[in-house]
């Protein structure tokens, strides 16, 4: 394995720190395995013309971890995946799916997600299920969450976006660290409802994960 600079290596970590999560025990084929979420934006970006530079501006993400987002060499998060929906004008389930979200909306719609079902997005802190994920054109994204970590250190960069959270707890017992608020311990059957404009994240507590029915809503 050829070696690396010390340079070199800060600049990746500092990628992996703001952008998104490595996880080292993953393949390329694991990270694919639902969606391939590089492929999505490749074919995105290069439909618009943009350059990695240009849409670095647009989504305050830089041109060299969209570059590895791209080549599914870092697993973004749910929030970086937001910040890139938002900058780039599209809806979020259009990037972390395969559906076809290319029909206009009418009246009356609805979509059905059954047990087990959804689109899968995984990190190295959470587990990620988008439901309803072909219904186009809404505001509100629910997603059931499996939440792996322990710690807030755990997270190279605390979440923060351009919406609003409501957070209701199935399983185990959740922590909601803030940047404002003392950390909120959560119970099965408790809620919160929260400005995601101020960095945040969430943490289990005990032996058991945590497992969360949320909705983010697009300000």
């Amino acid at each position: 394995m050829p070696e690396i600079s010390l340079a070199e290596r800060g600049d990746a970590v500092r990628e992996a720190t703001e952008y998104g999560e490595r996880d080292s025990a993953r393949t390329g084929d694991d990270l694919r395995s639902a969606v391939d979420i590089g492929a999505h934006l490749l074919k995105l970006r290069k439909s618009r013309g943009l350059t990695l530079q240009e849409v670095s501006t647009l989504t305050g993400v830089s041109a060299s971890a969209f570059s590895k987002i791209e080549r599914n060499e870092l697993s973004p998060t749910i929030s970086t995946m937001q910040r890139i929906a938002q900058g780039l004008g599209v809806e979020l389930v259009t990037l972390l799916t395969d559906q076809d979200n290319s029909v206009g909306a009418f009246g009356g719609r609805r979509s059905i997600s059954r047990a087990g079902a959804g689109s899968r997005h995984t990190t190295g802190t959470c587990n990620n299920v988008l439901l309803c994920a072909d219904l186009k054109n809404k505001r509100a994204t629910p997603i059931l969450t499996t939440v792996t970590a322990r710690s807030p250190d755990e997270y190279p960069a605390w979440a923060k976006s351009e919406a609003e959270i409501f957070v209701m707890v199935q399983e185990g017992t959740l922590v909601v660290h803030s940047r404002l608020y003392e950390p909120l311990e959560l119970n099965k059957g408790d809620s919160v409802y929260y400005d995601a404009t101020t960095e945040h994240t969430w943490t289990s507590k005990g032996p058991t994960n945590a497992v969360v029915l949320w909705v983010l809503v697009d300000l």
